[in-house]
């Protein structure tokens, strides 16, 4: 049976366009038919579209993909789903961003294999530590700005004057906590988490 060339495309958010990714893909050349595109959000990975992909891959077939974080979210997922595709459906992947991680090339013998899986290590660890590098620079700005004294969120609803009796009534069961914030125009939950000062 002839072998097949598929290409796989995922965005992160519904906000990221692909169209790099399928340009790519195109110029390989891949087949637009033959291409699989997944939108989703970074805490959902439910990938429908690379699940059914998966299920056409066949031995001899060959997947292309932009960059290597494309399969997985996080070094190991990157590294099972690599081994999943070469080694158990015998699917030779073309990683356009990175010339080295072709089993094209490398597939054919032991010594390439082994080159594959290496950079695919190096590779896929880098990513991870970018990611996690990314998230610490992230954090560490958040608690900077804190520090300048810059506020996330909604700022914070003023306490109107009437609270005080209100919270007042509340304690002596003259008044429910629904009926109280109702009054003050505001949630029930924002009246009882002013009754405990927070």
């Amino acid at each position: 049976m002839e072998s097949k060339i598929y290409g796989y495309v995922r965005v992160s958010t519904k906000e990221q366009c692909e169209d790099r990714q399928l340009l790519a893909l195109k110029e390989f050349p891949v087949e637009k038919k033959n291409i699989f595109l997944d939108k989703l959000s970074g805490k959902d990975f439910n990938r429908p579209q690379y699940r059914r992909l998966m299920k056409k891959l066949k031995p001899g077939d060959v997947l292309v993909v932009k960059a290597i974080d494309r399969l997985g979210r996080n070094y190991d997922e990157i590294l099972e789903q690599w081994r999943a595709i070469t080694r158990e459906k015998r699917v030779d992947i073309v990683v356009l961003d990175m010339p080295l991680l072709d089993t094209r090339q490398t597939g054919r013998d032991l010594t390439g294999t082994f080159v594959a899986d290496l950079v695919l290590q190096i590779l896929s660890y880098v990513a991870q530590t970018e990611r996690e590098n990314t998230r610490q620079r992230q954090r560490e700005g958040i608690n900077a700005a804190k520090l300048r004294g810059v506020q996330f969120g909604r700022p914070r609803k003023e306490v109107p004057p009437e609270f005080d009796k209100l919270k007042q009534e509340w304690k002596n069961h003259q008044i429910n906590s629904r009926d109280a914030a109702k009054k003050l125009e505001i949630s029930q939950n924002t009246f009882l988490r002013w009754v405990n000062g927070k």
